[in-house]
């Protein structure tokens, strides 16, 4: 008789028999293996899952933030606001410039008339120079000078200005509208003080006393004068006359009136510099040197 035992596992347990029956260590195995083989699969898509957020964050997903979407949206308009307003800022600046500039600086006048023949034709486009007497200067012999005749070639007017009215000054300042026709060119012949004379035609003109050779810019076959007159120009004011002498209607022609047919310098608007269109009578308007002659006569009508 045996007295052998059947052997015990480890734990204490008998040990199963038969061909059926798996060992414990056995058991073990298959479920450790059931759980590494899990969890590959596990990773695998959670591993999907990542994936898939960040596609969707790249596509734009409707599911991400809405902040970040509006400030996509919105860097993207800031560009072409920013060209807008930066135009509407160029054009402002440059409306701005060029009032000041015709306010201030250089005017641009069309020639209504052809008093001022040859010198200067209808239609001719000059720049008038605002800055020639701003400080402390006075416009001299021989200059050709823009004014308003208001008061002068013109009686004041008394009608009312209105809002329109403002914009219609403000446009002609800008170059943008026709001058009034309260504007007149005329050459200076005589400043305060100068006592300017003519004996009629054929005939010179005189100032204090000396004659002016104007053949260099008198229209051809004008005499200096058809009329005789015989002035002293008072203190701050002009005596002018168009070039082209019978076609003109200056200082002469209002000698009867309250203003005697002299214009105030603080009318002069500036003094006509250059011709600037048409481009084929494109030219400098110099101060003839005729009037060289009267320098050194005395009084307010010396050359300044």
């Amino acid at each position: 008789m045996s007295t052998h035992e059947p052997p015990a596992d480890r734990d204490g347990s008998p040990a199963p028999t038969g061909a059926d029956s798996l060992s414990r260590s056995a058991v073990v195995s298959a479920v450790t293996c059931g759980a590494a083989a899990e969890r590959p699969e596990r990773d695998r898509d959670r591993a999907g899952e990542r994936a898939g957020e960040r596609i969707g964050e790249q596509a734009g997903d409707p599911d991400g933030d809405p902040d970040e979407a509006e400030g996509s949206e919105q860097e993207d308009e800031e560009p072409g606001h920013s060209r807008s307003r930066d135009l509407l800022l160029l054009v402002g600046i440059c409306l701005a410039a060029l009032l000041l500039v015709n306010a201030f600086v250089a005017r641009p006048f069309s020639v209504p008339s052809g008093s001022m023949e040859d010198t200067l034709r209808p239609g001719d486009r000059l720049i008038a120079n605002q800055l020639a007497y701003a400080f402390g200067g006075h416009p001299r012999r021989g200059d050709i000078v823009v004014f308003d005749g208001t008061g002068s070639f013109l009686r004041e007017s008394v009608k009312p200005t209105g809002f329109w009215d403002d914009v219609r000054s403000l446009a002609r300042d800008l170059g943008l509208a026709p001058a009034v026709d309260t504007l007149y060119v005329k050459r200076v012949i005589g400043v305060g003080g100068d006592r300017v004379t003519s004996t009629g035609p054929g005939a010179p003109i005189t100032v204090n006393g000396v004659p002016v050779d104007e053949t260099s810019y008198l229209f051809p076959g004008d005499d200096p004068s058809s009329v005789a007159f015989d002035v002293v120009v008072p203190a701050g004011e002009l005596w002018v006359m168009g070039d082209h002498r019978g076609a003109s209607r200056d200082s002469r022609d209002h000698l009867g009136e309250p203003g005697g047919g002299f214009v105030p310098e603080e009318k002069v608007i500036g003094r006509a510099d250059w011709v600037v269109y048409p481009f084929s009578h494109w030219t400098g308007l110099d101060r003839p040197a005729a009037f060289a002659a009267t320098a050194g006569t005395g009084g307010h009508g010396d050359q300044r």
